[in-house]
């Protein structure tokens, strides 16, 4: 056959195809697989013809396929918005305790992995600690759960007479301090006291009871404690109280507090709540928690009324919480003058009132009686729970 009845050369077939690949690397591929029968003698190329038109037909049905299939997809394509589902609110919980535990210990001294380090030159003993713990949504009649490990802290001042804390007072300081920790520890008054230079003193160990709270009410979520002499560890700031003034509202009525003893005090209750797993919420102050019962009337004593350094002490400002010795038990609060029927002043020990007072009258509206019945209801109640209280425990002062 001569070269003039061969079919024309696949050349410009498969260029135009080659022209309609976008991709370089799958047009050199193409060209790679029919690019040589362009190049062919042309004795040789019959031989070669069926193949490579077959392959180009292939090729173009495949490669032309893309291309329209690829023009298509892009004029019908939208954008795909993704939406993310929306996540569920963060509700921060308390901060976790760190581990604390103890580095090393003497018959002086124990310091711990937070720093802390408590002296226990006056370290005394009184009598084990065992009280009664109320459940708080249990019968009126239950008897109470014996209990010994300590449920909360109650912070004190001790108010003794303050020197000015400069340097040239030091010798003097120093003096005072230690007439102080000699009088506490007389009294077996508090289970720890933090001096103005922010040294740490065990004074009644915490396996016993300290004469710190005497008559006093607090409770948690589940509990309700009365006396916390033997249920909650005593702390006390050597400071003072100032004079009164217009209520506990923050100004005049706050002890001053070196830096260093509220460093002190964050890493004491630090290894506390970590040791005893002690609530944060049951951390509170001498004047949240005091009464007196001969009156029926809360705040008996009105050390830390107010200003207490709760967030940098490392808790909740628990001034926010109903004051419970008012909405389980119906005492009142006359501390300042208070009176609940007048706006009261922001901030301290007036927020927590406040709360009480407005709960104890909602459920006094709720049961259809009077505050003042529902008060006499409650009060029963709480000459029941401090007879019993009484029985195992000693009478607080």
């Amino acid at each position: 056959m001569s070269n003039a009845t061969l079919p024309p050369s696949p050349r410009p077939v498969v260029e135009r195809i080659a022209r309609h690949i976008g991709d370089p690397v799958t047009r050199l591929r193409f060209l790679q697989i029919v690019g040589p029968s362009m190049v062919l003698p042309p004795s040789r190329r019959l031989k070669y013809l069926i193949p490579v038109a077959l392959g180009a037909m292939a090729a173009g049905l495949y490669f032309g396929g893309a291309l329209l299939w690829n023009a298509f997809a892009a004029r019908s394509a939208r954008p795909v918005v993704r939406v993310a589902a929306a996540a569920a609110p963060v509700v921060a919980g308390p901060p976790r305790l760190p581990e604390v535990w103890q580095v090393d210990s003497s018959n002086q001294a124990e310091v711990y992995s937070n720093g802390l380090r408590i002296d226990s030159h006056y370290a005394v003993s009184t009598h084990p600690r065992a009280y009664l713990a109320f459940p708080v949504s249990g019968a009126e009649s239950s008897g109470g759960v014996r209990r010994q490990d300590p449920a909360g802290i109650v912070f004190h001042s001790t108010e003794s007479p303050q020197l000015p804390f400069l340097p040239g007072e030091n010798r003097e300081l120093k003096r005072a301090g230690e007439s102080m920790l000699e009088y506490v520890q007389r009294q077996r008054a508090y289970h720890f006291v933090i001096d103005r230079f922010g040294r740490v003193y065990r004074v009644v160990r915490e396996t016993d009871v300290a004469n710190h709270a005497g008559h006093s009410v607090w409770a948690d979520d589940q509990w309700l404690y009365v006396n916390l002499n033997a249920s909650f560890l005593g702390i006390s700031f050597e400071a003072q109280t100032p004079a009164r003034g217009a209520g506990p509202d923050g100004s005049g009525e706050t002890p001053a507090l070196s830096p260093a003893q509220v460093r002190s005090a964050a890493v004491l209750t630090e290894m506390l709540l970590a040791r005893y797993h002690i609530p944060r919420g049951n951390c509170v102050t001498h004047a949240q928690v005091s009464v007196n019962p001969a009156n029926m009337q809360a705040g008996y004593h009105q050390d830390w009324a107010a200003g207490f350094p709760f967030e940098r002490v490392g808790l909740p400002n628990n001034y926010f919480t109903p004051l419970p010795a008012l909405t389980f038990f119906g005492f009142e609060y006359d501390g300042f003058g208070y009176d609940p029927s007048q706006p009261s002043p922001a901030g301290g020990i007036y927020a927590g009132i406040a709360a009480a007072e407005k709960s104890l009258r909602e459920t006094a509206a709720n049961r259809g009686v009077k505050p003042a019945a529902w008060r006499k209801v409650l009060e029963r109640q709480y000459r029941r729970r401090l007879a019993q209280v009484r029985a195992v425990e000693p009478a607080g002062k």
